[in-house]
């Protein structure tokens, strides 16, 4: 029988076994690998991001417009919402991307008071690139296993993402580092 290929994760583990029998690792082999892994993925966004000169920040918020479909429009509070940023940070993020032409402010005409950021054509190009782009690293990521690994493993991390995005929902504090928890993912 071939002998398994080691990672890097197997000699960390392999290590601490030797000096600490009496603990679990089980949960180092995972974490300690999906660690890598987001270390891999954020290498890769920022590569996919930079490519279509985006800042990370820009992809987020353009992101959510490109989501919310034509015509490409979220109120300053969706934007909120969906970005997990503070209010003064979103109106900064807001006027950046208006001076970089790739949104606008409009009128909300549900609300006379109320404004709407729109995605200008502009806009609309260059999420659609970094999106491409950020797919296809992606899936230069993934390629090491196979289309029904990839189903199962997204399975299985949904089950442990669930619980911390309806507690981020709540705005609800991330019991390991005592902040909010953040981050939009696309």
């Amino acid at each position: 029988m071939a002998a398994r290929e080691q990672d890097e994760v197997d000699r960390i583990v392999d290590a601490w076994l030797r000096e600490r029998p009496d603990l679990d690792f089980t949960p180092m082999q995972v974490l300690s690998r999906v660690d890598r892994l987001s270390h891999h993925l954020d290498r890769a966004r920022k590569s996919a991001f930079s490519r279509s000169s985006l800042p990370s920040w820009e992809f987020d918020v353009l992101a959510a417009l490109r989501r919310a479909g034509d015509p490409y429009q979220l109120s300053p509070k969706a934007l909120l919402t969906q970005t997990l940023v503070a209010s003064g940070t979103m109106t900064n993020r807001i006027d950046r991307l208006v001076e970089r032409g790739f949104v606008e402010r409009t009128p909300d005409p549900a609300d006379g008071r109320g404004i709407l950021v729109r995605m200008t054509p502009k806009g609309l190009t260059r999420v659609d690139a970094a999106i491409t782009r950020l797919v296809d690293a992606e899936h230069d990521i993934l390629s090491a296993i196979g289309a029904s690994d990839q189903a199962k493993l997204a399975g299985l991390l949904r089950k442990l993402t669930v619980g911390f995005d309806s507690r981020s929902r709540l705005g609800a504090v991330d019991p390991v580092d005592q902040s909010p928890s953040a981050g939009e993912t696309r």
